[in-house]
């Protein structure tokens, strides 16, 4: 299965139906897959093995995503916010690339052909008779570079096989009705930017791209689109809660609020809860190398949480039950995957499953009873102190319950007597207060004593990527240069 041939799917049951756009102006799915056909015929024709697309969320991102699928070529979507000398890097390592990007300045010579946005737009508009896909689930879809948040950046492979079979395990085809429509606010070179254009497809559900995040922007697109469903980062979610303050989101033709990418505080989502009332919220769990979502924290385990009910706000922690089709096993403390759609191949380095398909997520955790999986940080930032393994979350969910704190994140510089100690990098709530002396004794107090940050520093912000997730490596270089 490709993912051409889930778009065919859709096109024989919904092709006058709108895929991608506003509720005025946008593109059937029918329409969608005439362009895809027309850009595979641009892609052919110069002779291109790989298209990037380097822009923001626009209908050209899942034109050119089904148009390299029909030339049977990888879609290697980059960050527009890279340097030059980054974004010239990366694409001096593919042969033959041809560019889609809204800013074609950056990337001639370095790649082997550039269209502007507009150029891919006209092109894919005109009406031709495209040669038949030969592609198969084994060729690669999708090349993704990581985060790198805790090491180098790596670049992920995702075979056809393995969204085609995150898409069928967890969506139902066509099983939006024509009123859906769904909001995009993450950037299409995430994971989860490529997942919502395959998933929302196969559902049927119109697709609304809002090309740059603000909380503004945000409510306001979901109000005047009638958007039924929307995804956000942590970091987008906080933003909007900020903004409304104690005020309801008024968002009336919202029914769901999926958020993930990185990890979400309590303190945050309880707020969410209260202020878009009866949205059913969804926490999605997953990483590039798993094609997007392994586990789900539902509805109902957000409406029970909302009753009061302690054992189900304990649940808010955790990132709910795996889907259908993945496996858990937590080897000393380390959570590893298997399903179909896991790939865990990285390009130039191979794959990394073990002999039975496992792989190893890199993330801490523990499973309950009754399945919930509980997150608790990578495993590269788990600091050691005196022999004590601490999860670095375990201290910001803490610090995160005072009303001044902003934002924090606790790392572990080294020491020589305990072999690292914990330092935290906290931004405080505008308009408040608070000292050093007293986050550490209200750490002290809620947990222990060799878990009290022996230094608290404060910044006006922390480094994050554009998609929420903590930079842990920028924040310990600051606070150890602060120490030195």
């Amino acid at each position: 299965m490709t993912l051409l041939a889930l778009l065919e799917m859709v096109v024989s049951a919904l092709g006058d139906r709108r895929a991608v756009g506003t509720r005025t102006r946008g593109i059937t799915y029918r329409q969608l897959l005439g362009r895809a056909g027309a850009g595979a015929e641009v892609i052919r024709r110069r002779g291109a093995g790989c298209v990037a697309y380097v822009g923001t969320s626009d209908v050209a991102f899942p034109v050119a995503l089904f148009a390299a699928a029909w030339a049977g070529v990888p879609l290697l979507p980059l960050s527009y916010r890279l340097a030059d000398d980054q974004l010239r890097a990366l694409l001096a390592e593919h042969d033959d690339v041809l560019v889609v990007t809204d800013a074609p300045e950056r990337c001639r010579g370095a790649a082997a052909a550039v269209l502007s946005v507009d150029e891919w737009d006209a092109l894919t508009s005109l009406r031709v008779d495209a040669a038949p896909s030969t592609t198969d689930g084994d060729d690669v879809a999708v090349l993704l570079p990581t985060s790198g948040t805790a090491a180098a950046p790596k670049t992920v492979v995702l075979r056809h096989r393995h969204l085609a079979s995150y898409v069928l395990g967890s969506v139902d085809f066509a099983g939006a009705d024509e009123s859906e429509a769904t909001l995009v606010s993450v950037p299409p070179y995430h994971i989860a930017g490529v997942a919502n254009v395959v998933s929302n497809v196969f559902a049927g559900r119109r697709i609304v791209y809002l090309p740059a995040f603000t909380p503004e922007a945000w409510l306001a697109t979901v109000r005047d689109e009638d958007i039924t469903h929307a995804m956000v980062v942590p970091t987008m979610l906080a933003r909007v809660v900020e903004l409304l303050g104690a005020d309801d989101a008024a968002c009336p033709t919202l029914r769901s609020l999926a958020y993930g990418g990185a990890r979400m505080p309590v303190t945050v989502l309880e707020r969410a809860l209260a202020a878009f009332g009866a949205v059913d919220f969804v926490n999605a769990y997953g990483l590039t190398e798993t094609s997007s979502t392994i586990a789900v924290l539902g509805p109902d385990d957000h409406r029970a949480a909302r009753t009061g009910d302690e054992r189900s706000r304990g649940r808010l922690a955790s990132v709910g039950r795996l889907v259908p089709g993945i496996e858990v096993d937590v080897r000393e403390g380390e959570i590893w995957v298997r399903g179909e759609q896991v790939s865990g191949e990285y390009l130039g380095r191979g794959g990394t499953l073990d002999g039975d398909g496992w792989f190893p997520t890199r993330d801490r955790g523990w499973v309950d009873d009754d399945g919930y999986l509980f997150v608790e940080g990578r495993a590269d930032d788990t600091i050691i102190r005196g022999g004590e393994n601490i999860a670095p979350a375990e201290v910001e969910d803490v610090l995160l319950s005072h009303p001044a704190v902003l934002d924090v994140a606790v790392v572990g510089l080294p020491d020589e007597q305990w072999g690292q100690r914990l330092a935290a990098a906290v931004v405080r709530r505008p308009g408040t207060e608070v000292d050093e002396a007293e986050l550490r004794e209200l750490v002290r107090a809620r947990l222990r004593s060799s878990r009290t940050p022996d230094l608290v520093a404060f910044r006006d912000a922390l480094p994050r990527t554009d998609t929420g997730k903590l930079l842990r490596r920028a924040v310990l270089a600051d606070l150890t240069a602060a120490t030195t």
